[in-house]
């Protein structure tokens, strides 16, 4: 009963009040606007950061003479190594055929085979794989090497300190956006929201003069709040479904470049604005109440 007569309010007051709705409608609908496309964009760009970060590794080349036992011996010694997630054996054979097939003419000319079995060594996370190169390469070792039938191991260490610095940099600068955003959007949807209730604090007023508790003035307000939140997350999210529709989804099919990024889905997504800007908003109008309940 109680529920259903804050709800009668909340409704009466926003078309009492039909200027200050309506802004604080528009304030949410383009900040969720501007958050579900934010959203995709920096999970696409966290996405590609860590897939190039992910394909940082460390090449491992025996010598021409290696056989299979020592193949296999070096294998178990990388596994041992601090930091190795896996070891990826790629045999001179194959190696020459796929060579040989980007380049037929060059490798036509050759009359053996040159290349050497390679062990491709993958860090248990990207940042670890100087340690993993410096492990395979100690400078007391016989060759500067790990194992005598081990040729030499890749030395890429300021290209991998480049990838490394940037896609740390990247993943900070979505991190830093992120929050700047929701902080710019919690603030100017609660701005706006103090500005409707700044236009009805007479009613407020009187409503506490004639003894109203703060709680009982405060109901209405934050169930207008969390209405008009989730009519301007619902405007938004409708937005973006034409869009994806009528503009992503076809560009999808034919363009692999859109395709690739994976990113939040529609339906967590339509759940994630209509969460937030019910939430924002409804917190939005409590707080916002508070100094027009100070009479």
């Amino acid at each position: 009963m109680r529920l259903g007569f804050f709800l009668k309010e909340a409704i009466r007051s926003m078309r009492r009040s039909a200027a200050p709705s309506f802004a604080a409608l528009a304030t949410v609908l383009v900040t969720m606007l501007v958050l579900g496309v934010f959203i995709p964009i920096v999970q696409a760009t966290n996405g590609a950061a860590n897939s190039v970060a992910g394909r940082v590794m460390v090449d491992v080349y025996m010598k021409t003479g290696a056989t299979a036992a020592d193949d296999a011996r070096v294998r178990g010694e990388l596994l041992r190594v601090p930091h190795v997630k896996g070891v990826e054996f790629v045999p001179k054979q194959q190696a020459y055929q796929a060579q040989a097939s980007q380049y037929p003419q060059a490798y036509a000319l050759l009359g053996s085979n040159p290349l050497p079995d390679t062990f491709h060594v993958i860090p248990d996370k990207p940042s670890n794989v100087l340690l993993v190169h410096s492990a395979l390469t100690p400078p007391g070792a016989s060759g500067g090497v790990l194992d005598p039938s081990i040729q030499s191991v890749s030395n890429k260490q300021s290209d991998t300190k480049k990838i490394l610095e940037v896609t740390n940099l990247v993943t900070i600068t979505a991190a830093v956006l992120t929050v700047l955003l929701v902080l710019a959007s919690m603030l100017l949807i609660a701005n706006t929201i103090r500005l409707s209730l700044y236009a009805r604090r007479r009613e407020v007023e009187v409503m506490k003069l004639v003894g109203a508790t703060d709680w009982f003035i405060r109901w209405p307000f934050v169930i207008e709040g969390m209405i008009v939140g989730s009519v301007g997350a619902l405007l938004a999210i409708c937005v973006l479904g034409a869009t994806k529709i009528a503009l992503l989804d076809p560009l999808a099919s034919n363009w692999t470049l859109i395709a690739a990024p994976r990113t939040i889905g529609f339906v967590v997504l339509v759940i994630v604005l209509l969460g937030s800007g019910a939430l924002v908003s409804a917190v939005g109008s409590g707080l916002s109440l508070r100094r027009f309940l100070k009479v």
